[in-house]
């Protein structure tokens, strides 16, 4: 087996092709009509927008910063430019039952012109109603009333009078009321007097005066009568002239809005409701109290007169109270008083007849709002309830205003572990969201899409009002999406963390003052953010520097291999080396995970190492029992172990330990096998050849150092320029393997040796060795069973 060759320096970097991005600047690019690589997302908000059954919302899911929100609120946009808008909504005082204020339906301009015309109407009532009873008409009118029932009085009373005067008798008004009394030659007798007449004539007198006691009696009795006449008089004449102020303003609005019955119904009510509080005018007679003209006025708690289409509505704060709507309160003399004219309306409210967009994690954060948004979508209503009154918090008296009537599609935003954690544990979900817009990470790098991604940054440039960016500038950044998605035919599909890379690189073009955004401000824009960013990676490689954390780069060293790994902090991730060591000694086949065995290894790792060990069984004790005792540690590494892309390097640790044959230390190895010693694709593949090569290059780099990766990560190389520099210099080199034996003669300089027809391995290969390491181990594995001889308990 010869040895693979290092890769050329073009194998390790996609380059944008600049004479595909056939333009000045990025200003005379359009915007894309849609975004590119999400068709199907696009299709999934298609359907679920289409269709009119009342499940199929829809939940967009994908990775953080893949633009989804910005997808799906322009896509709705334009989806709802098609329709019409929808009616607008009020809450009217209903005077049959004060306490559940009745809602109106209304066109979508209607609303607020109803609004206008009903507190114009309140203002006039202001000024009419004083402006009729405080008329001269009005006036004579009530005098004319009270002196009709002066004059009757007087009149009833002066027949009492003149019928005593007949008999010699007198009336005398007193304070107290009136008094009668003989009277003779013109006055009125003393008692002393009357009792000196003779007592006929007393008694003629006395029959007279109590005859007349019991006529004035009677007239007094009807005074009150007459009283209350005249105040019904009175009342018919305040209806009258309520009726003549407010009957003009009244009837003019029914003749406007004679198209709308309940419109018409209302201001029927207003008319009966007014003239009923006739009694309730101040004392002047002329002033309707603040209270009742307020019932008279309109809650629009939903205007849609200035929408071109369908409403779109992103709730940012999803409670309970802002989608349902809530209804406050306010304090009057130590009471906590509300009214119609507090309903307020919630996101389910605006965007009725429209859409409603709502991230899933906010709404789920949000004591029961998740299940107020369920129950909404399943009545198809929106009912207005306080949490307070729902778990009887405090018993205060609201109102229970009429539902609402909703037709709204809901759109859920969050990442596919949520949509996935929603469809196995929460039933009702996959009946309320029927429809799963999917967004792609990652599009295909084509010449196609090349030229889209130019059109897309135009587009956020012009959206963030930054700089143009001229050719070289979108090709730097097209090559850092690929770099990005880790892939060299494919981009980053997320638009935050791109619009950001513009933001910062438009900052650097403002302090040049230049006038577009240039490949150079890209560059210098990648550098600082990862500078920010690399504190903990420069300690770490500090360390290794000062052998702090052993890890050599040159020499040679039997069962020690430097590994790589990969450490994520945040959304930026770096590479540094690993040392991996082994032991090898007589046993009965096993393999010990020191990480596994310190509780540090995780569930992959631990396969990735029972892999191994059957490998190793397969590979070099084929027909018999593999007699080896070994151990695997990751050393000075103190965190947890995961993954299986150290399986490679801790392979070759074992056979360098087993076959006692010394490995290169300028070489580091990733990827991970399986039971047949092929070598498969790792993750962080760019990041972990980075990361050995910056150890290297700080200790200085002498054309022996090199990185072995899998070859089917070939694809995915997308490498920093300085290690391409480096590799073109051939100061640094990077392998391609297919196979652990590859790794295993890069290693160590020798060739592994294939086994020929009879199963045996060439004679100073390294599987030579490590199968005659392993007969070894055998015959004193043998020989220590036939000294302990046979097992003579029988219990």
């Amino acid at each position: 087996m010869s040895e693979p060759s290092p890769l050329d320096e073009k194998a390790l970097f996609q380059p944008c092709n600049l004479a595909r991005l056939t333009f000045e600047t990025t200003a005379d690019l359009e915007s894309p009509a849609a975004p590119p690589g999400q068709e199907r997302a696009l299709d999934a908000l298609a359907f679920g927008t289409e269709i009119e059954d009342g499940g199929f919302n829809l939940f967009a899911l994908g990775a953080i910063g893949t633009g989804k929100y910005a997808v799906v609120r322009d896509f709705l946009e334009q989806r709802a430019r098609r329709d019409d808008p929808p009616s607008s909504w009020a809450y009217i005082y209903n005077f049959e039952n004060p306490d559940q204020p009745r809602l109106l339906r209304l066109p979508p301009a209607a609303g607020r012109a109803l609004q206008e015309d009903l507190e114009k109407l309140v203002e006039e009532f202001r000024t009419a109603i004083p402006a009729v009873f405080e008329s001269d008409e009005y006036h004579n009118r009530v005098q004319e009333l009270r002196e009709i029932f002066k004059q009757r009085q007087q009149e009833a009373i002066s027949e009492v009078s003149k019928e005593a005067e007949e008999k010699n008798v007198a009336m005398v008004s007193t304070p107290t009321g009136f008094t009668l009394g003989p009277y003779r030659d013109g006055k009125i007798l003393d008692p002393e007097e009357f009792h000196k007449l003779p007592e006929e004539e007393q008694k003629a007198w006395q029959d007279a005066i109590n005859e007349l006691e019991e006529r004035l009696k009677q007239t007094l009795q009807q005074i009150p009568k007459w009283q209350k006449e005249a105040r019904e008089k009175l009342q018919e004449l305040n209806e009258e002239m309520l009726r003549v102020a407010v009957g003009q303003q009244l009837q003019a609005l029914e003749e406007t809005w004679n198209h709308l019955p309940d419109v018409i119904a209302f201001l029927k009510a207003i008319r009966e409701d007014i003239i009923s509080h006739v009694n309730d005018l101040d004392e002047n007679g002329s002033t309707v109290p603040e209270e009742i003209l307020n019932q008279y006025q309109l809650n629009l708690i939903v205007d849609n007169a200035d929408l071109e289409g369908a409403p779109v509505i992103y709730e940012d704060f999803p409670t309970h109270a802002r989608l349902i709507g809530r209804i406050e309160h306010y304090f009057r003399e130590g009471a906590l008083l509300t009214d119609f004219r507090l309903i307020r309306s919630g996101a389910l409210h605006r965007a009725n007849g429209g859409y409603l967009i709502i991230h899933a994690r906010q709404v789920l954060m949000q004591p029961f709002a998740w299940e107020t948004l369920k129950r909404a979508i399943y009545g198809k209503q929106v009912r207005i309830e306080s949490l307070e009154q729902m778990y009887a918090v405090f018993t205060t008296i609201t109102l229970e205003p009429d539902p609402m009537p909703i037709d709204v599609k809901i759109v859920l935003i969050g990442d596919r572990l949520l949509y996935y954690l929603l469809s196995e544990y929460d039933p009702d979900f996959a009946k309320l969201f029927k429809v799963q817009a999917d967004f792609e990470d990652n599009l295909d790098r084509t010449p196609e899409h090349e030229v889209d991604y130019a059109r897309t940054l135009a587009a956020l440039a012009r959206r963030d009002g930054l700089r143009p960016l001229d050719p070289v500038a979108v090709a730097r950044t097209i090559e850092h999406a690929s770099r990005r998605a880790g892939d060299q035919e494919k981009l980053d599909a997320g638009t935050r963390p791109l619009a950001d890379l513009l933001a910062e690189a438009n900052h650097l073009a403002d302090k040049a003052r230049d006038e577009s955004i240039t490949g150079a401000h890209i560059e210098e824009a990648i550098r600082r953010k990862e500078k920010r960013a690399e504190r903990l990676r420069e300690r770490a490689v500090e360390a290794i520097l000062r052998d702090t954390i052993r890890l050599p780069t040159d020499g040679e060293t039997v069962a020690a291999v430097n590994g790589l790994a990969v450490t994520q902090l945040g959304d930026f991730s770096f590479g540094l080396p690993t040392r991996i060591t082994a032991t090898a000694r007589p046993g009965r086949g096993q393999v010990v995970d020191i990480e596994r065995e310190a509780k540090l290894g995780g569930n992959i790792h631990s396969k990735a190492v029972m892999i191994l060990s059957r490998y190793l069984g397969s590979r070099y004790a084929p027909d018999g029992e593999l007699s080896l005792s070994a151990s695997l540690a990751f050393e000075q590494l103190y965190g947890t172990v995961e993954g299986d892309s150290a399986s490679v390097a801790e392979l070759c640790a074992l056979v360098s330990a087993i076959a006692r044959v010394p490995i290169r230390q300028s070489l580091a190895v990733t990827g991970s096998i399986n039971q047949l010693g092929e070598v498969q694709a790792i993750g962080g593949v760019n990041q972990k050849i980075e990361g050995f090569f910056r150890v290297c290059r700080d200790r200085g780099l002498d054309g022996t150092q090199g990185v072995l990766v899998p070859r089917s990560n070939l694809p995915h190389l997308m490498l920093d320029q300085e290690v391409r520099s480096a590799v073109a210099a051939g100061r640094f080199h990077v392998y391609a393997i297919d196979h652990v034996d590859d790794a295993l003669t890069l290693l160590t300089g020798r060739n592994a040796g294939e086994a020929d027809a009879a199963g045996r391995f060439p004679a100073g290969s390294i599987n030579r060795a490590v199968v005659d390491r392993l007969e070894a181990f055998h015959a004193v594995t043998r020989h220590r069973d036939d000294r302990a001889g046979p097992d003579n308990n029988h219990g």
